[in-house]
Order: structure tokens, then sequence, then C-alpha cells
């Protein structure tokens, strides 16, 4: 198990760190409210950050996803990388790639998902169904979904109905109503079990870098702000809140880190990738409302920066699924494999 990053995967890492941090800035985010920064965007396609993903492997993504996660960036990278890039790549046909992975590098595709397999989506003929909200829907030229059997459809949203929905993070998101929705399928009957376990690390990296970036905002503001002549960082309390927040950031992000591993390698990882999800639900949870208390009077102020980090962080809690629910999952997975 080794999880230095290759040179390729380094050198994609810093520059989308240096890409997020000049072009996601506080005044930038506001300006964007809900939609897509376009600049930005065209910024990270154009460096050729969507279609080194198929080289950086899922791992490479993770690494991306925690730079984008540091400043909260408005774009759909998690979702386009998650259910297109690599869904497509791994899954599809010989000529559903050639046709659709030129979009989804450049960028003109943006895809989203909906891997809801409770039924609320059926095929033949095409698709009927209604999913409450998807993330990024309204941004998005395409859509990856689960239908009731676990087969995945590649969908052009200009051919479904869409409704605004507003969420806790600001993610561009729509309800999507199927009517006899035209579709193509992706891959075969194991696709829909690894395109899942691939979006749940990509988005448990992602709140790795929604974590550390709260928990760098708190240690700025606890180590320059000053009460009764002393930075608060010297108080006791305020370092065991930063040490625990610090503690659960590392263990999403390694958690992450050995799913991705796994995933790249070929080895077994479902169970690895409720792991990383429970860890970003639950801790990620203890992480935003860390690091917005630790900002005292100033968390409270819903325009403060500090405060988007807390909104993402409890929308990635609930897109994961609480921590509850993780769990019942991971635990008949593994009583199932135990029985075999």
């Amino acid at each position: 198990m080794d999880f230095t990053p290759t040179d390729e995967q380094t050198a994609a890492r810093e520059l989308a760190a240096r890409i997020f941090g000049d072009l996601s800035t506080p005044d930038r985010l506001v300006a964007a409210g809900t939609g897509t920064d376009a600049e930005l965007w065209k910024a990270l396609c154009s460096a050729g950050l969507t279609a080194a993903v198929e080289d950086v492997g899922l791992l490479g993504l993770v690494l991306l996803l925690e730079e984008q996660g540091r400043t909260t960036a408005q774009v759909p990278y998690a979702v386009t990388c998650a259910y297109g890039l690599l869904a497509v790549a791994r899954h599809g046909t010989e000529e559903q790639r050639a046709r659709l992975l030129p979009g989804l590098r450049d960028g003109s595709t943006v895809a989203t998902g909906a891997l809801d397999s409770s039924g609320a989506v059926r095929s033949g003929p095409g698709l009927t169904g209604t999913l409450s909200w998807v993330p990024w829907l309204r941004d998005a030229t395409h859509v990856l979904v689960a239908d009731a059997d676990r087969t995945l459809w590649w969908v052009r949203v200009s051919d479904a109905q869409t409704e605004p929905v507003e969420t806790t993070a600001p993610w561009s998101a729509g309800r999507l109503v199927l009517d006899g929705t035209p579709a193509e399928r992706i891959g075969d009957e194991r696709a829909y079990e690894d395109v899942l376990a691939a979006s749940r690390i990509a988005f448990a990296g992602l709140q790795a870098g929604v974590c550390a970036g709260s928990l760098a905002r708190a240690v700025q503001h606890t180590t320059t702000r000053e009460q009764f002549g002393r930075p608060l960082s010297t108080n006791q309390g305020v370092l065991i809140r930063a040490a625990d927040a610090h503690m659960d950031t590392e263990a999403i992000r390694v958690t992450a880190y050995e799913a991705a591993w796994r995933y790249d390698d070929g080895l077994p990882c479902v169970t690895h990738a409720l792991t990383a999800a429970w860890w970003a639900s639950e801790a990620g949870k203890r992480v935003v409302h860390a690091g917005q208390h630790l900002h005292g009077g100033m968390g409270a102020d819903l325009d403060h920066p500090v405060h988007r980090h807390f909104l993402w962080g409890r929308q990635l809690d609930a897109y994961l699924g609480c921590g509850s629910e993780v769990l019942a999952e991971l635990g008949a997975l593994l009583a199932k494999e135990e029985a075999l």
C-alpha cells in the first residue's frame, strides 16, 4: 500500500491548487451564487484537469477534489469526473468512448449522476420516474441515471424535465422528471456498483478538502484573534477542538486514499468506499461545525467564508448518507461476505 502521488498526480494537484486558489475567491463565490463559475470551469478544462483524470486515476482525482474542497469552488468538477469521465472511460463501449469522452475532456459536456436504486426510475421504453434532487443538474448537459434494476443510463438533460431545487450548499441542483425519456445504456450489470463506489470515494475526497479548508480558516482566525491580551489559540479548549478536527480530517483523507488506491489497482473496494463515506459523513460534519464554532460570533455570519465550508460539509454529509445509513449498508455487506 503506497499513497505517494506519482509525478503526474503531483503536477496535476499543484496546478489545480493554483487555479482554484487564484480564481475561487470569496468575492467570485458570492458572484457565482448557486451557478457555475464559467471562467473557472473554462480555466480548469483548458488546463487539461478534466482530461487528466483518465491518466491520474481515482486517487489522482481525490487529490484534485481536495483542492476544490479547500476553496469550495463553484464548478461541477466532481460530478463530471465521477459520473462522466470515469464512468464512460471504464464502462462505455469503444464507440461510446470515442463519441462521449472528447466533450467530457474539454468541458463542453457537463455530467452529473442520479444513482438512486430505490425504484424511483424504471426503464422500457425510455426512462420514467422522478428524482427529487440531482446535484449540478441545472448546469449539466447529461445525467447518468440508475434504474430500479441498477442499470446505468446516459440521458440528455434537454430530453427530460427539470425544475430548480435549492439545497444546503449552492450546488445548482434540480428536480429531474423522466417520462419515457430516451437513454442509452452504459456498461453491464457490474457498472452500477463500480460507479457508485468511485463516486463515494470521490466525494469523500472532496469532503477532506472542505474540512481542511474550514480548519485552515479556523487556525488562522484563532492565532490572530486576541482575547484578554493573548491569541485564542493559546486556550486549551480551542487547541483540543482544533486537534480533534485535524484528526477527523486526516481520517477522512486516509480512508479516501486507501479506497481510491484499491480502486485503481483493481482490488475489492466496495467496503472501503463505504468506510470512506462514513468518515466523510460523520467526521466531516464534526469538522465543519468546529470550524464555524472556533470563529465565535463571526462563524454565525452567513456571509463569512467559513460558513460556505459549513454548508458544503453538511451537504456532503447528506449526499453520502447519514452515518447510521452508511453503517447499516456496510454491516449488511460485511455480514453477506462473512456468510459466503
